[in-house]
């Protein structure tokens, strides 16, 4: 045994002689865990292979939550465009404001519904002698309309008022009594048959009561601001509980989510 060590210390020697370096004993030999190092160094993973995989899965992954999105985009399109068929049905069912009306204007034009096909309508039955109702329901209504002018992006609404006592609510009176409200309220008034056609379309209950000894009288009458779209049809209404601004949202709403007969 001590003559083998000998041996092995006297190569040692004969080696650093012949090559100029010292090499140790312990440099000789190589522990496992650093072979295995020096297995997985050379068979390391490529960076660039590993990026390629990694991209691949982000895109798998985008394309499949895109195709969800569309896949739910399109089944609440579907919803709605059910939900807005319903719901036309349903207005033509009520058959309300289907018909047309003819009368004069606070100018003395003749207008019929038609001339007002394109347009957004809010409408508001009532008569100029009221004392206090209509003229809060008016201010109620044109504060609507005047809250939806601010907005650049929607058509403009036009505002009517349709007399329910054409006996006092001759074209001057009317005149008159428009130029308190929205600049473009446009007063509307005819014949007794005329009006009672109007307002019976609509479902209007109007019923003037007794005269005082000067002869005067309130007529007892319908409370309702009625929508209509452009295509005349008649979308929703407003009674006295709601405010100005309630019914511009809810105007709001109908056009956004309006689409052409």
């Amino acid at each position: 045994m001590l003559a083998m060590r000998g041996m092995g210390v006297r190569v040692l020697l004969h080696l650093q002689r012949t090559s100029g370096t010292s090499v140790g004993v312990a440099s000789l030999r190589t522990h496992p865990s650093q072979l295995c190092q020096i297995r997985s160094q050379s068979q390391g993973s490529d960076p660039l292979n590993a990026t390629v995989k990694l991209r691949t899965r982000l895109l798998v992954s985008l394309l499949f939550g895109g195709g969800l999105l569309g896949a739910w985009a399109y089944v609440h399109w579907e919803k709605q465009q059910r939900q807005w068929r319903q719901r036309t049905e349903q207005l033509r069912k009520v058959a309300l404001g289907q018909g047309t009306f003819s009368l004069v204007d606070h100018t003395g034009r003749r207008r019929t519904k038609q001339d007002f096909l394109g347009s957004w309508v809010l409408l508001y039955f009532g008569f100029t002698h009221c004392p206090d109702i209509c003229p809060d329901e008016l201010d109620k209504l044109s504060a609507a309309v005047a809250v939806l002018d601010q907005d650049a992006s929607l058509p403009p609404v036009q505002p009517l008022f349709i007399t329910v006592d054409p006996e006092r609510d001759g074209v001057p009176a009317l005149a008159r009594y428009v130029k308190d409200f929205h600049p473009r309220l446009i007063g509307l008034t005819g014949t007794p048959e005329e009006v009672k056609h109007a307002g019976r379309d609509y479902r209007v209950y109007a019923s003037p009561g007794p005269k005082d000894q000067d002869g005067d009288y309130i007529v007892d009458h319908s409370i309702l601001i009625y929508l209509l779209s452009p295509d005349g049809l008649f979308l929703d209404y407003y009674n006295r509980m709601k405010s100005s601004e309630q019914i511009a949202d809810s105007v709001r709403n109908h056009m956004r989510s309006y689409q052409r007969l």
